[in-house]
């Protein structure tokens, strides 16, 4: 488990260094040319008629450094739910399998646990680590020691509990990041308002593109904040549907796959 979590910090630091130069890259080489150039054609288009007025563009919008920031934070997100989406799906495959090979009718006596934990114990260390054989392997634990099916149950019930528990914290990085796209563009916003307050004299002379330019930012900051933020908390509600199903699949797989066959040999029930 520590070695997972080192794992996935240095996995989270890698990708928001590569969001930074990727995101950092497309802008210095297409956008902000891009933006420059528009800009300076509608200023152009401004002085020679009053009357012009100018289309939104995408280069424009997207042209300012919490823009930027916004857009790294949403990538860096996208790379961190698709690494625990990938995780979960990998953790899902488990349930196709049978872990235990238990054949229809054949009982699992306190025994017989130490037999049927070897199959999961042989499983590879990293899958080892998953949800569903770390809760088959402490359920037959459980079984061989106590010899009690109410203490598997109960075991498992822990397990799955606390499993849900970790991957909810997991996800505080990610819900920092939803929190943090909002106030950058809220940022963005009252600078552009500063800006454009500082240059009101120019507007009372007739040179309005200064101020519009200035509103400009706040506005596009704003939105591309919020746009980026519904996306990811859409994808954020979807990796946690993916999570919850886990935990609960996981408990009905140990139920229908396990506790149905365990089996406590009379005179031990009535000891």
């Amino acid at each position: 488990m520590k070695q997972n979590y080192l794992s996935e910090v240095i996995y989270q630091v890698f990708a928001l260094i590569i969001c930074v130069i990727v995101v950092h890259t497309v802008y210095v080489a297409v956008i902000l040319p891009n933006a420059d150039f528009i800009l300076q054609q509608q200023e152009a288009m401004q002085a020679t008629d009053s009357s012009y007025v100018a289309e939104r563009s995408m280069y424009v919008i997207l042209k300012d450094m919490e823009q930027e920031t916004c857009i790294i934070l949403l990538f860096w997100a996208l790379a961190i739910i698709g690494m625990k989406t990938r995780r979960v799906l990998q953790e899902r495959a488990l349930l196709d399998r049978e872990l235990l090979q238990v054949s229809e009718g054949t009982s699992i006596l306190p025994e017989d646990a130490r037999q049927y934990a070897r199959p999961v114990q042989a499983l590879p260390d990293e899958v080892r680590g998953f949800l569903l054989p770390r809760a088959v392997l402490a359920g037959l634990h459980r079984f061989g020691s106590t010899r009690s099916i109410q203490d598997v149950s109960t075991t498992i019930k822990d397990i799955c509990t606390g499993e849900s528990d970790r991957l909810e914290s997991e996800l505080s990085i990610i819900r920092y990041i939803a929190w943090a796209i909002p106030s950058i563009g809220f940022i963005g916003t009252v600078r552009g308002i500063g800006a454009a307050l500082s240059q009101a004299h120019q507007a009372v002379t007739g040179d309005i593109m200064a101020v519009t330019v200035s509103l400009g930012v706040a506005f596009n900051s704003t939105f591309v904040a919020l746009v980026t933020s519904m996306l990811l908390m859409f994808l954020l509600h979807q990796l946690l549907l993916l999570q919850d199903r886990l935990v609960l699949d996981t408990q009905t797989y140990c139920d229908d796959h396990m506790l149905r066959y365990l089996q406590v040999p009379d005179k031990d029930t009535l000891a």
